[in-house]
């Protein structure tokens, strides 16, 4: 699963690379050669759908994702557990029937193609499919092999 994770922060980052190169070459020919690159707009958004999900995994691996744990913390270690675990259910449960009708839109869109680079709607979904599946395995790894706590050193506090 660590290389699950890994390769998603691995992707993201590529992408957050392409991303900004794309975004620094759109702005250069706009206003210093003065003839605006087309497409930079649509590949931007994709890029960012699929920076987004692969980024989804690599937060629930690390744990990163916002969460508001005020009544967690205050419950007794059993029922924190308890908690824990039914919250991580749930979790899983949603992502599963978001990459389900992810992957039924993909389907029913795959014919229909973006206006400039004329790219499947089918690739665009399929990032939902994707970070979907990843973070709900992650979450049920998770449950089965909780990680160990982080300390404010690992933090940077």
């Amino acid at each position: 699963m660590k290389y699950i994770a890994g390769l998603a922060s691995a992707l993201g980052g590529v992408m957050i690379a392409i991303l900004v190169t794309i975004t620094a070459a759109a702005v250069f020919m706009r206003y210093v050669v003065g003839a605006p690159i087309q497409w930079t707009e649509e590949a931007s958004g994709i890029l960012m759908i699929w920076i987004v999900m692969l980024g989804a995994i690599s937060c629930e691996w690390r744990r990163q994702h916002l969460t508001i744990d005020f009544v967690v913390i205050a419950l007794p270690p059993t029922a924190r557990r308890v908690m824990t675990i039914l919250v991580a259910l749930a979790s899983i449960a949603v992502l599963i029937l978001m990459a389900w009708l992810a992957w039924q839109l993909a389907q029913t869109a795959s014919f229909k193609r973006t206006q400039i680079l004329r790219v499947s709607w089918f690739w665009l979904d399929l990032a939902v499919v994707v970070g979907a599946i990843g973070t709900a395995a992650v979450t049920l790894h998770q449950l089965f092999f909780p990680p160990e706590p982080v300390s404010d050193d690992q933090i940077g506090h």
